[in-house]
């Protein structure tokens, strides 16, 4: 990754907030296709690639079963996380014609739509409060679409941006880097992944066998940084099954290929044609700078994806201010 790229940790403290910060409830701001030079100069692009590339380097070369730190916040979130898992279980899919798109989805998703702010206040302590409204917005658009019941990379950087707000303010800090991912980010991704199978949710926007991945891309990026320097797993032994399932416990991005495998048919060349590519290539430090490029052009520069995106006080519109 070049110098340039890698920014200060969004969490560091001179981004806390102080206690008389006005929080606002966030709104689309990306309405049209010239817009999107708004978005790539906003504080909340470069506060949001910030988090990402630094939680990139916290995790580079762990594996998941590695010792660290679990906070407190961070028991608060797998719990959130845990609970709507258990609302999956208490909301069955229904008999309906259709295969795909299960309407017990809109049933489970009203349950959280209703709860949200209640959810997120469990998560913030009390003198925080008045954040909880603009916070809870991300947790409600992390979870995939109620209308068309479907779950793609904007709803995963709707989770992404949760987390984020959640160092802005102080309830998560630096040295709760690598439990945001292996612990918050993990039972996330184990939660839609239900939610994904249990309503037969549809792909958004997916580029099918040219996309990465129909659901998620953040796994990848970070699931390629725990395995730079690795002693003898290459990226070629990821389309090798023995290897993925002997080691897929202890790394992310074996544990989306594992996933892949499950919810596909054929060979592996065909149905993931992107990802069979980068099989060849010769590092994971090599594919981990070119999946944060794919990432930056097929996600975050992309306007189908974008004009979801919610902007308020702690992810805000306006230009990068430099200090």
């Amino acid at each position: 990754m070049a110098e340039g790229e890698r920014q200060s940790p969004p969490d560091s403290s001179e981004d806390t907030p102080p206690a008389t910060q006005n929080f606002i409830i966030p709104k689309k701001e990306i309405h049209t296709v010239p817009d999107m030079g708004k978005w790539k100069r906003s504080q909340a692009y470069a506060d949001y690639i910030g988090f990402i590339l630094t939680l990139n380097e916290g995790v580079k070369g762990k594996k998941l079963t590695f010792e660290y730190k679990v906070s407190e916040a961070i028991e608060k979130l797998v719990a959130l996380l845990n609970t709507l898992d258990r609302w999956i279980d208490e909301t069955p899919p229904v008999d309906q014609p259709s295969r795909f798109g299960n309407k017990a989805y809109r049933t489970w998703y009203a349950k959280l739509d209703q709860e949200a702010e209640n959810l997120v206040a469990t998560v913030v302590p009390t003198h925080l409060a008045a954040a909880v409204p603009e916070v809870a917005v991300y947790l409600k658009e992390a979870v995939g679409n109620s209308t068309r019941i479907d779950y793609g990379t904007g709803h995963e950087a709707a989770f992404a941006a949760f987390l984020c707000c959640l160092c802005k303010i102080g309830v998560l800090r630096v040295d709760d880097q690598i439990a945001i991912v292996f612990k918050v980010f993990s039972r996330y991704l184990e939660v839609m992944r239900k939610l994904q199978k249990t309503y037969r949710m549809e792909p958004a926007g997916s580029q099918g066998v040219w996309g990465l991945d129909d659901f998620q891309f953040l796994p990848f990026i970070w699931g390629s940084s725990q395995l730079i320097d690795h002693p003898f797993l290459e990226p070629r032994h990821f389309v090798d099954e023995k290897a993925v399932n002997e080691n897929h416990k202890d790394y992310m991005f074996l544990e989306c290929i594992l996933f892949i495998t499950e919810m596909k048919t054929g060979p592996f060349a065909e149905h993931s044609n992107q990802l069979w590519n980068i099989s060849a290539v010769p590092s994971w430090s090599k594919v981990n700078q070119g999946l944060i490029r794919m990432y930056k052009a097929e996600c975050l520069e992309k306007f189908p994806v974008i004009q979801h995106f919610k902007f308020g006080s702690l992810l805000p519109i306006h230009p990068v201010t430099s200090c």
